[in-house]
């Protein structure tokens, strides 16, 4: 049976702030099947009804067990068969960083993979997560296999593959989410666990289009911005997308995250 998955990825940059500025006007807008958010930074008891169960979804939240942190959540219009929160490693187990529903004929994950900062903690448990996720992505691609299921990963990647994938790579190649190693294990999530990145199958060239501009300077208005939000998807459902669409805002004023939603519709 054919049928047309559509399922789109933001980071909402704090969702109490942006259900605030538009964010409940855009879900209740979007023609997709599948929402997933990431940077939540809030549990269900401090989100509006609005968006904590919002007419016509089945929502699941997983936020960080630190308040405030991290935080990811997935709508969908079909009521998952089983939903998974962590990615079986202790340390990110309650981390708000990766949650994955199972619907009939694919597996959708949302993930927020932690931002870096060289010479810090914070780099380290981004190399700590990369080590163990990678593993873990193999695994899912054989299970999901096995049970006759695709798989697409979505969400803020905090990688930038490749030069076309921000405006200022020269200067960014000493700091984390271009480093050489980052990239590196990026490349091996589409060797070894097999994932392609299904805006670049559509747009090989690039440059673009970038997915999150920063609040300071001119960034936005200038689109100096990084493409580091990406759909993943193993390559049965990756070979089937017929559209990527980066929903851009308008105008600075118009935008209730730093990051865009990016929407992928797959012809299964």
């Amino acid at each position: 049976m054919q049928f047309v998955l559509t399922v789109s990825t933001v980071n909402v940059n704090g969702l109490r702030a942006a259900a605030k500025k538009g964010f409940v006007e855009w879900l209740a807008a979007t023609k997709a099947d599948v929402v997933c958010c990431q940077e939540v930074r809030a549990t269900a008891e401090q989100l509006p009804a609005e968006v904590v169960d919002p007419e016509g979804w089945f929502a699941v939240h997983a936020p960080a067990a630190v308040k405030g942190r991290n935080g990811v959540a997935v709508y969908s219009r079909v009521e998952p068969e089983e939903v998974r929160i962590g990615f079986g490693e202790p340390e990110f187990e309650d981390s708000g960083r990766y949650l994955e529903v199972h619907l009939p004929n694919v597996v959708v994950a949302s993930l927020y993979l932690p931002s870096g900062d060289v010479g810090t903690e914070r780099q380290d448990e981004k190399e700590r997560f990369m080590a163990a996720f990678l593993p873990y992505l193999v695994e899912l691609r054989a299970k999901a296999a096995a049970a006759g299921r695709e798989v697409v990963v979505v969400g803020d990647w905090n990688i930038a593959y490749d030069t076309v994938d921000l405006k200022n790579w020269r200067g960014n190649r000493k700091n984390s989410g271009f480093l050489p190693e980052e990239r590196a294990w990026l490349g091996r999530v589409y060797s070894e666990a097999g994932f392609a990145d299904v805006q670049r199958r559509l747009d090989p060239e690039g440059p673009g289009p970038y997915t999150w501009w920063s609040y300071r300077g001119q960034a936005f208005d200038n689109d100096s911005g990084w493409r580091i939000d990406c759909q993943l998807a193993t390559p049965g459902l990756a070979e089937k997308v017929v559209d990527v669409v980066v929903e851009r805002a308008a105008a600075y004023d118009q935008r209730w995250s730093d990051h865009a939603p990016v929407t992928a519709t797959y012809d299964i």
